[in-house]
């Protein structure tokens, strides 16, 4: 043995021996000492990549450490949730997971699952809301129910492409009212942008993404929302009733980020990220950013994360197997 192979394996005992001897609280106070990667399964320039630059942002106020947003996209979401995933637990690798956790396993693209992860914090969501045209027949939720009910298959609804959110959105609504996937049929489409634009042209008849995406054509009087598939009113839209109020559903999805490491993180350094995204979700400077883009901001600490993201898996595959784009448990 070379006498910088003993030093090194000296120093390597003396450093394992150190670290059984720290407290729970010592190794919380003493991470982190470097800087830290913030993955993100999307593009540059998209609501998750800006949700995600402002966390790391205030992360790094928080903990002093540069905090180093990386997009690793591709595979529908899938190489950024895998690489997420696959980081060492050590606090180092953190990443925004996204609803489409729940839905990628359903459709057979991977085996990661919201079990994959060590929740750390639910950040946002953005429920969607039913839109129609602002000349449309239909002057509530009930009457548009009723038409579809009356006409199965004769209205045409859009809103992103097929099996994406809000076309799930649609088949969970319409799941809801004892009525087939088939009910509503969807016409597969570039996003929310795009869609509202043909609902303007008369080219379809309901389009289903949050609110905000389509405030544009609200606010220039050329759509109207009839309700939010969500638990509660957006503060942004108080006149837009939730599909309990409308109509007596208790039904809510959306689309949601939130921040999650690698599974198997020390629970003293998970409990140091949830104590700063709590300040950061409740701090000014957030809830300016979010509002000013039209996110809807939402709360969980890692324990209200885990139950969010399993009831949302149960809720995407029965959407799923309805739409018939289940491939896999």
């Amino acid at each position: 043995m070379t006498e910088l192979t003993r030093r090194h394996l000296m120093a390597g005992a003396a450093g394992a021996g150190l670290a059984s001897q720290l407290s729970a609280p010592a190794i919380a106070q003493a991470f982190p000492a470097r800087p830290i990667q913030l993955i993100v399964p999307w593009g540059a320039g998209g609501g998750t990549d800006a949700t995600a630059r402002i966390v790391g942002m205030l992360l790094e106020k928080e903990f002093g450490q540069p905090v180093n947003v990386v997009n690793r996209t591709g595979g529908s979401g899938v190489v950024g949730h895998q690489a997420i995933s696959g980081g060492a637990p050590d606090g180092y690798t953190i990443g925004m997971i996204t609803v489409e956790i729940t839905m990628m396993h359903w459709q057979g693209l991977t085996q990661l699952n919201p079990d994959s992860y060590t929740p750390l914090a639910l950040m946002n969501e953005d429920p969607p809301g039913v839109q129609v045209i602002n000349t449309s027949p239909y002057a509530d939720l009930k009457a548009l129910a009723a038409a579809i009910k009356a006409n199965p298959g004769k209205l045409k609804a859009s809103g992103t492409g097929q099996g994406g959110i809000w076309h799930l959105a649609l088949v969970g609504w319409l799941g809801a009212m004892g009525l087939p996937a088939n009910a509503v049929p969807w016409v597969p489409s570039n996003g929310a942008a795009p869609a509202m634009q043909d609902l303007a042209a008369g080219g379809i008849d309901i389009v289903t993404c949050s609110v905000p995406e389509a405030k544009a054509m609200l606010d220039a009087g050329r759509a109207k929302s009839l309700a939010i598939m969500a638990g509660e009113r957006n503060p942004q839209f108080p006149n837009v009733p939730t599909l309990k109020e409308a109509m007596g559903i208790d039904y809510s999805v959306g689309a949601w980020r939130g921040i999650a490491a690698p599974k198997n993180l020390p629970a003293p350094i998970a409990e140091r990220y949830t104590a700063a995204l709590r300040k950061i979700n409740e701090s000014k400077e957030f809830r300016d950013f979010m509002s000013a883009r039209g996110f809807g901001v939402k709360w969980a600490d890692a324990g209200g994360f885990a139950k969010f993201m399993a009831d949302g898996n149960a809720a995407m595959g029965v959407a799923m197997k309805a739409a018939g784009l289940a491939k896999s448990a």
